[in-house]
């Protein structure tokens, strides 16, 4: 084995370089609580109120819960549908933005930027957009959830796609097939579990999302969140938080399952 050279013996960071970083940080962060008006005093007497509001919450309406459990299953059904509708979306977007595929300047840079601007939208304005086109209801939140999906999957599959061992592409290559038979052979069976992973993976962020998009009429239990803050109903709150808590943490164990499994 070949003894490295000490020019080729990469140099550890000095300590002047690791103060100035630390620094740097604490520089950072200072100046951001400045520019915020954040202090450390207001978040001390906020507690008083924290602990009101708490009080408040305790204990909560149990029998609500049969009140939110349609809801609950409207912001279940808004996530299936807006995250296969995603996913499907992504695909072709996946497709066209990864260097490898596209394989040139002109088809993925404008489909990245695409996919950017689209990522770059919060989900509660898709929301707000779509409510104004298509009015109150299910609908635009599904819609907002679909979208939304979109730029998280296509973003996590065209990286892995540019990532997928080049073997099997050359091979492919070689032996003369097309372009549909390159992708078909060499490309989806190294991309699908990790692709089918991320489907999985925003599903999870969607039930999160969608629980909250009633706030702005996109349907679903949002809509009770925005019902009993609006007349200071704590208690009911609770319920919906711990009712949510309860589907999500049954969701992500599901999912975490199925994604040990695929990969």
């Amino acid at each position: 084995m070949n003894r490295l050279t000490k020019q080729e013996i990469p140099k550890a960071p000095t300590k002047i370089k690791h103060y100035l970083t630390a620094a740097l940080i604490v520089l950072l962060i200072g100046w951001s609580a400045y520019q915020t008006e954040s202090s450390f005093i207001d978040f001390v007497e906020g507690f008083p109120n924290m602990f009101d509001l708490l009080v408040q919450m305790y204990p909560p309406s149990w029998s609500y819960f049969d009140d939110i459990v349609p809801a609950m299953l409207d912001t279940f059904r808004m996530a299936v549908i807006g995250t296969t509708m995603g996913a499907l979306l992504a695909v072709p977007f996946a497709l066209l933005c990864a260097s490898n595929i596209a394989a040139s300047n002109w088809i993925y840079y404008p489909f990245r930027f695409i996919l950017n601007l689209i990522r770059t939208i919060p989900e509660l304005l898709l929301a707000a957009i779509f409510v104004a086109i298509f009015g109150l209801g299910p609908l635009p939140g599904i819609f907002a959830l679909a979208v939304f999906s979109m730029g998280i999957i296509a973003k996590l599959t065209y990286e892995a796609m540019e990532s997928i061992d080049k073997g099997p592409l050359e091979a492919m290559t070689a032996v003369g097939a097309n372009k549909i038979q390159w992708i078909v052979y060499s490309v989806v069976p190294q991309v699908s579990p990790y692709f089918v992973s991320y489907v999985l993976y925003t599903f999870e962020i969607n039930i999160r999302a969608a629980a909250i998009l009633g706030l702005v009429g996109a349907g679903g239990i949002g809509e009770y969140y925005d019902k009993t803050l609006g007349f200071l109903e704590y208690d009911k709150v609770s319920t919906i938080i711990i009712f949510t808590l309860m589907v999500v943490l049954l969701i992500d164990h599901i999912s975490t399952k199925l994604r040990e499994k695929l990969l």
